[in-house]
């Protein structure tokens, strides 16, 4: 969590309150402790009927216990340049694997003091958590704990065969822990969603299921109990109702495996920043093409290597149509840094094609 980048909507509030920023959840100031106090009915007098035992129980508490509470404290930066303690991060996580690795949401960790967080399991206990890696290019990062005895971790589903209109949970810490383990229920109301051309990585998942501040890094699951995405982001305007996002878990776990081997993420890398129309429109470029646009070049990457120039506008990638940058994207990151592509491109208002061997470029 970049801090200066929320220090004027920081100042503009009462210190004092929790302030909901990117899905996660802070408190500012010394702690609170005049929170309301929520406690949990547990106790069950008789045994739970057929018609009562829904869909939404049985995933819940399939995979409930593998949702965890993730807190991170803040520190930025006074007027005389000093590091100070600012408060409080919270968001969530999801347990992964028997070794205890957790993925959550870089910016529910993104300054974590020395690596470490402070996760706060199901059962009631709390763990101290080290971020072995990051990824802000997708709002990803791994945490690990020491595995618990009795360590439950969630089942991993198949985000690829997700249907629109089927049953979606979403379970995770609305507002901070008072809250923890809150599931809200929908369905899966779109899929391949675009929200930011640019910085986008991989097309998301739409719901409809709450997701509130503080659900940051949280489990997206489906009606058999199995892990299907990441919650990252929600949108949150005024009349604006029941669109939440969620990271598809076959996308995520590319990233996450490759930050629990190499503590960082390796992709391919073609050197090039474009815009689509779209993101033209929005930026005043003026371009009405249905291809690519390169406005600008890393002089001594792939594609300047192989040729291309500003100007150029790329039109496909190993004989497949290109017309935004998330398919750029997709079609890049489903190499390996050493591959070599075949990019068709318009130079002078001629069609070319030309070999390019990708680079590699390392999360941060």
């Amino acid at each position: 969590m970049n801090f200066s980048k929320y220090k004027k909507s920081i100042i503009a509030c009462v210190l004092a309150l929790g302030i909901g920023v990117g899905g996660g959840y802070y408190f500012f100031g010394n702690p609170v402790t005049h929170q309301t106090t929520v406690k949990e009915q547990t106790k069950q007098t008789k045994p739970i009927t057929d018609t009562r035992n829904t869909y939404v129980v049985q995933a819940a508490k399939e995979s409930g216990p593998a949702v965890v509470g993730i807190t991170t404290q803040v520190f930025q930066k006074d007027i005389f340049n000093r590091t100070i303690y600012a408060g409080e991060g919270v968001g969530s996580g999801v347990l992964i694997d028997n070794d205890g690795h957790i993925v959550t949401n870089n910016h529910v960790v993104a300054g974590a003091k020395n690596g470490e967080v402070t996760v706060s399991l199901s059962n009631g206990s709390t763990v101290t958590g080290t971020v072995i890696g990051t990824d802000a290019q997708t709002d990803l990062a791994v945490v690990k704990i020491d595995p618990p005895k009795d360590i439950q971790p969630i089942k991993i589903g198949d985000s690829d065969s997700l249907q629109v209109g089927e049953p979606a949970i979403a379970i995770g810490n609305p507002l901070g822990l008072e809250f923890k383990g809150s599931v809200t229920s929908g369905v899966i109301s779109a899929l391949a969603r675009t929200i930011d051309d640019q910085g986008q990585r991989f097309p998301l998942i739409q719901t409809d299921a709450a997701i509130n501040p503080g659900n940051s890094g949280g489990a997206l699951i489906n009606a058999d109990g199995e892990l299907i995405g990441i919650n990252s982001s929600k949108i949150s305007k005024e009349g604006v109702e029941g669109m939440g996002f969620a990271i598809p878990i076959n996308s995520a776990m590319t990233v996450v495996d490759s930050i629990i081997k190499n503590g960082k993420v390796v992709r391919p890398y073609i050197g090039v920043w474009a815009v689509d129309r779209q993101t033209a429109a929005r930026n005043n470029v003026s371009y009405e093409g249905e291809d690519l646009l390169i406005v600008q070049l890393d002089s001594n990457g792939p594609a300047a290597q192989a040729g291309l120039v500003e100007g150029d506008t790329i039109a496909q990638i190993d004989g497949k149509d290109i017309s935004t940058l998330l398919e750029l994207k997709e079609q890049i990151d489903a190499k390996s840094p050493g591959d070599t592509v075949l990019v068709s491109y318009t130079h002078n208002g001629k069609m070319k094609s030309t070999q390019l061997k990708l680079g590699q470029a390392t999360s941060k």
